[in-house]
């Protein structure tokens, strides 16, 4: 397992090691020592959550707060999607900074998301088995979110906006600049 940092504070990029031959491939996905010792975080995932995407359907972006707030370990099964993250953390260097990774099921890189951390992705394939780990239960009244065409972001998804898929939820969630009262 390798370990690569992105741009954003405590953010990192999760890189397999992939063993290939005739009968197929094999790897490890997650190992709780190895990632303890790489990243010196000590992450005690506790609920897997997967959804199923068609093309165009964006998720996003969403967070827990609070005392449920969620770090997260997310990678593509099937397809591709494109992944953003944005730091919401106030105290953080990098925050209101985004970054975008995409996923998929040829490279098998996964994304280490803090808590503190808004999180969304889009399919790009024709459709996409999305997993991801998290370190603490979904809570309802914790749930917060970003609407995905914040004008502060300016968020690149790599698809035309017709072509988004998106519930009334995620229609109407707040700004930027609102949910931080900036």
């Amino acid at each position: 397992m390798e370990i690569i940092n992105t741009p954003l504070n405590d953010c990192f990029i999760v890189k397999p090691r992939i063993f290939k031959d005739s009968r197929g491939i094999f790897f490890e996905s997650y190992n709780q020592k190895l990632f303890r010792e790489k990243t010196g975080l000590n992450i005690d995932f506790v609920q897997d959550n997967q959804s199923v995407s068609a093309k165009g359907v964006l998720r996003g972006l969403h967070f827990q707060s609070g005392e449920m707030a969620q770090a997260k370990l997310v990678r593509v099964i099937q397809g591709k999607v494109l992944d953003i993250v944005v730091d919401i953390r106030k105290e953080s260097s990098t925050f209101g900074q985004s970054f975008s990774l995409i996923l998929d099921a040829e490279a098998h890189l996964q994304l280490f998301i803090p808590k503190g951390f808004a999180h969304g992705f889009i399919t790009l394939s024709e459709e996409s088995i999305f997993a991801y780990k998290c370190d603490n239960f979904y809570d309802s009244e914790s749930e917060g979110g970003i609407i995905y065409n914040d004008a502060t972001l300016n968020l690149d998804w790599h698809l035309p906006e017709e072509e988004f898929i998106i519930s009334e939820k995620d229609k109407n969630l707040p700004s930027f600049k609102e949910l931080m009262n900036l």
